[in-house]
């Protein structure tokens, strides 16, 4: 088997940075945790916001603190900085072979997606943003890996798309229909989600959009890790 990981992302229309920050990063112990957070608002703001939690919660993974230990120091670090006057939202995604398992932290309302070959459960459980109190916890699910399973993790820029058209995002609905026709890859699903989400926006996203898909499959070839990323470069002056 291997676990393959895809992202798509965009910025919310005619903003320069996305309050979006995702990293994915190499865990001591084995595995790989993909972290996302999600800064109140957008722009600037949002993007030092959650470049400062995402850089907090993979800098104690790298020493090995647990996943729900790091979301709640991240919270707290938050909330001193911004005195409990800016959230951020925040997934994590790890593959850890020590355990088996992938264990999602979620301090996220926006529900995530576990699906097992045609079967999608949708994960929906209370969950409060990073920076509120001093109290905040994660949601913590941990589920072993197997053949055929996927996970789904996005910001709220896809719960909310559609919506000042009155055609809010149904991506229950949307993944569904995907399982349904085909046996879609982690791109392919998240490409499909964000391409939909822009679409009931009239290609304006609303607001920033990310959404990363994890997928079990049967490994071919070699034993090579390989990541590809995809930046797309607008015009810019050059100095």
């Amino acid at each position: 088997m291997e676990v393959q990981i895809a992202v798509a992302k965009v910025n919310k229309y005619a903003t320069s940075e996305s309050g979006d920050t995702l990293e994915v990063i190499e865990r001591p112990n084995g595995g790989l945790s993909v972290v996302l957070a999600d800064g109140q608002t957008s722009g600037r703001g949002a993007k030092a916001v959650s470049q400062m939690v995402v850089r907090k919660v993979i800098g104690l993974l790298a020493e090995g603190v647990r996943d729900g230990a790091a979301a709640r120091a991240a919270s707290d670090a938050l909330f001193t900085d911004k005195r409990g006057k800016v959230i951020c939202t925040l997934n994590i995604a790890s593959i850890d072979l020590h355990s088996g398992t992938i264990v999602l932290t979620r301090n996220n309302p926006s529900p995530m997606f576990i699906c097992r070959n045609m079967q999608i459960d949708r994960i929906d459980s209370e969950s409060t943003p990073l920076g509120v109190s001093r109290e905040v916890r994660p949601s913590i699910t941990e589920i072993e890996i197997e053949p055929g399973l996927t996970v789904i993790l996005y910001t709220d820029g896809l719960v909310h798309a559609g919506e000042r058209r009155g055609q809010p995002m149904n991506a229950m609905e949307v993944l569904q229909s995907m399982l349904e026709d085909q046996d879609p890859t982690p791109q392919n699903i998240a490409d499909t989600l964000l391409a939909h989400a822009v679409m009931l926006d009239d290609n304006r996203p609303a607001d920033d959009i990310s959404v990363v898909a994890l997928k079990v499959m049967p490994r071919t070839g070699d034993n090579v890790r390989r990541m590809t990323v995809r930046l797309p470069i607008e015009g810019f002056a050059r100095t």
